[in-house]
């Protein structure tokens, strides 16, 4: 049968085995994910208890309630969640991602999304069947986090796939409990964080570590100041050529990114607000630097990495972790993070030095103010004692002291 919206089908008279007769009605369903359509029965009354007109009355309100005949109604397509995903991976995702961001997405397809959703048809994809889904994935224990992240790469594929390039549903409508919306917040606000002090502790560490030879201990005590200096992204530190520095200009120059879900290749940034130029002039900033010249003294090629493999390769954050900051961070006792930590040390650092927030921004690379401020977290019991005591100082002393007069 054609694919027409309305319908007005014909009540008819039907007879049972018994003789009983019964008015009927026949209509048809588009079936999601199928071309067919299904013709379905429908029996409003007996004949010896209601009239025809009160059947074709009981008819009408029937179909009006299924909205077969309504402006709104839609033809559910054939095509399936898994369409969408095959012409994301074949088509999308080559001409658009980079390699690393198409690696994070297919792993949450395979993990996360294809398992439900590859035999739903595309209409089925809406907000509440994505919040009764997103609730059944919190109940096996998945976090809100990997969740939302899941839920970005399905808009992703969907609006791939569609017309207008636009996702079937939005995360506003995503239901998370208020409580786990607090509990996510809070969690944010306390990531790990590593201070300046903190990373000269662990580049001291990796200096003293027995499983690695000189040359590799140097490389990553090095590479460990620098991000704490400069808050680079790791992916930006691992790109970085020796004429991207500047020494008597202090600065260094962040055009490339390495790509470290493939091999660490060399290739574009993470985006516009990435490529930027870091100004080095805080004293932090230049003892990194000190570092880096005395480091990168014997590199005669300028297009050579500064933080290479044994061939001269792209070298990997995991090599980094595996064989240096995660054993320095065990000797020392500190939580366990990665490079990030040292990125969101430098710019919490920068924020209570109390740069420019327009600077400070464009010295993240950053691409809005949010971004910036939720980097900083929750401060340090520490922090917040020392800027009372370099602002108000002699007054607490002074208050304690007459507090405690006055107590004797």
């Amino acid at each position: 049968m054609s694919r027409r919206k309305g319908q007005n089908p014909k009540v008819r008279v039907g007879k049972r085995a018994d003789g009983t007769k019964y008015y009927f009605f026949q209509y048809w369903v588009d079936v999601p994910g199928r071309e067919e359509r299904k013709r379905q029965t429908e029996v409003v009354g007996l004949v010896s208890h209601i009239t025809r007109s009160e059947a074709e009355r009981k008819k009408l309100d029937f179909i009006t309630k299924l909205e077969l005949n309504s402006n709104d109604y839609r033809i559910p397509s054939s095509r399936t969640f898994a369409d969408a995903v095959k012409h994301y991976r074949e088509v999308f995702a080559p001409r658009m991602h980079r390699g690393s961001t198409f690696s994070v997405r297919d792993g949450l397809l395979k993990n996360h999304i294809e398992p439900h959703w590859n035999d739903v048809p595309i209409e089925h994809v809406n907000i509440d069947s994505v919040n009764e889904w997103a609730w059944k994935k919190r109940q096996a224990g998945v976090s809100w986090g990997t969740i939302k992240d899941a839920l970005r790469t399905m808009q992703r594929v969907l609006s791939a796939f569609s017309k207008d390039g636009k996702p079937p549903f939005s995360q506003a409508g995503l239901a998370i409990p208020e409580r786990d919306k607090l509990q996510m917040t809070i969690a944010s606000r306390r990531k790990v964080s590593y201070s300046w002090a903190e990373a000269q502790q662990i580049a001291e560490q990796v200096r003293k570590l027995d499983g690695l030879g000189p040359a590799r201990r140097e490389q990553y005590a090095t590479a460990i100041l620098l991000a704490a200096g400069a808050g680079l992204r790791s992916s930006e530190l691992l790109a970085l050529k020796v004429n991207d520095i500047d020494f008597r200009a202090s600065t260094i120059r962040v055009d490339e990114s390495s790509d470290q879900r493939n091999a660490g290749k060399i290739g574009p940034c993470k985006n516009a607000t990435a490529y930027r130029t870091v100004l080095l002039r805080d004293p932090e900033g230049q003892r990194a630097l000190r570092e880096l010249r005395r480091f990168a003294s014997n590199g005669t090629n300028p297009d050579a990495l500064v933080f290479h493999s044994k061939r001269g390769g792209p070298l990997l954050e995991t090599t980094i972790l595996n064989q240096g900051l995660y054993p320095a961070l065990e000797a020392l006792g500190l939580k366990k993070a990665g490079m990030h930590a040292l990125r969101r040390g430098c710019n919490r650092r920068w924020e209570l030095a109390g740069i420019n927030p327009a600077i400070h921004r464009q010295q993240m690379g950053h691409t809005s103010a949010a971004m910036t401020a939720l980097y900083t977290g929750e401060i340090p019991l520490e922090h917040v004692q020392a800027e009372f005591s370099s602002k108000i100082g002699n007054e607490i002393v002074v208050l304690e002291n007459m507090e405690n007069e006055a107590l004797a």
